[in-house]
């Protein structure tokens, strides 16, 4: 029996190889060899799952930021869209209303503001940077103006609800005493969002609205309805994100979620999610938010200061922004 490899077998190693991926991960396991030999504690179970942990959030949000970006757009106020759903919940919640109410409610103000972010850019035709970033103020007003600049801490004498351990279970639980609740969450976010994306015909369209609007309606996609559906299915995920990270904190501030879109377009765009659209995939979303995550714990395992991570981590970001052009060019 020979050993040659054939014609197909090449192409599928050569798709593997130039994949953005295979770059990426090859990145996140070189970090992980790094802070693995700079200190033993990284490479512990605990630190793991703490790892897993703190980019769940980010994960949430940055799977929606994929759909946007693919379908050829951006969003900066995810940020905000965050915050102002976390505070009408909170707000709601410590109000008497029912908490599993409160939550259904913040995330239709979620999918909303996502919908009309949609809708302005679509049929409006205003660039998504300036509507979002409209955006970005206005649901940042809106939560300033629901609560100040108080904070909301989510506790029995103010939230009189019986579900209340319940809610904070969510963000703070373990199960089998190992695996947080927020990981299992990502997980979910990210198996769903592979499925709708990867597998599914509105994954196919947003991929080909981004790579050719025009062509995509000729074709007899609905550009409108795909950016859309993008931006909802983004806003309702900072929505997810917001309910499950208060139950974790126990308390919700008017300012919660700022800076936080910048992360996520850090992620999505790292993990191989070209700006000018039509390019990403959630595995390779999940590969930039690990990036991040493993980065920044361990330079915090070294004692780096935070200053550094955040000019560590926009430099990161750089170079994956002036790979994709430069790829794009080649």
């Amino acid at each position: 029996m020979g050993t040659s490899i054939s014609a197909a077998d090449r192409s599928r190693l050569s798709a593997l190889f130039k994949a953005k991926e295979t770059g990426i991960l090859a990145a996140l396991v070189l970090l992980v060899l790094v802070f693995s030999v700079s200190t033993r504690v990284f490479l512990s179970f605990d630190n793991f799952m703490n790892i897993t942990r703190q980019v769940s959030i980010l994960g949430i949000l940055a799977v929606g930021m994929t759909m946007v970006i693919v379908s050829g757009e951006i969003d900066l106020s995810v940020g905000s869209v965050y915050g102002m759903s976390a505070v009408a919940m909170a707000s709601l919640m410590t109000r008497g209303l029912p908490i599993w109410l409160s939550v259904v409610i913040a995330l239709a103000v979620g999918a909303t503001a996502g919908a009309v972010n949609g809708v302005i850019v679509t049929w409006l035709r205003v660039p998504a940077m300036i509507a979002t970033l409209g955006m970005l103020n206005m649901a940042r007003g809106v939560a300033m103006l629901i609560n100040g600049a108080l904070a909301l801490p989510l506790i029995p004498r103010l939230v009189k609800d019986p579900a209340l351990d319940t809610f904070i279970f969510i963000g703070r639980g373990r199960f089998f005493d190992a695996i947080p609740t927020m990981s299992i969450a990502f997980l979910l976010v990210l198996v769903v969002g592979f499925v709708i994306y990867q597998k599914n015909i509105i994954g196919y369209r947003m991929r080909a609205v981004g790579g050719n609007a025009e062509a995509a309606r000729v074709s007899g996609i609905n550009v409108r309805l795909v950016k859309i559906v993008a931006f909802i299915i983004l806003g309702f995920l900072a929505a997810l994100g917001s309910v499950i990270n208060s139950a974790f904190l126990g308390n919700v501030l008017s300012t919660t979620g700022q800076g936080l879109e910048l992360d996520v377009i850090a992620a999505t765009i790292i993990g191989g999610a070209s700006l000018s659209g039509g390019e990403g995939t959630i595995v390779g979303t999940l590969i930039g938010v690990l990036l991040l995550g493993v980065l920044r714990n361990g330079l915090v395992l070294l004692g780096v200061s935070p200053f550094v991570q955040m000019v560590l981590i926009g430099a990161v970001l750089i170079g994956a922004v002036a790979l994709d052009i430069w790829s794009r060019r080649k």
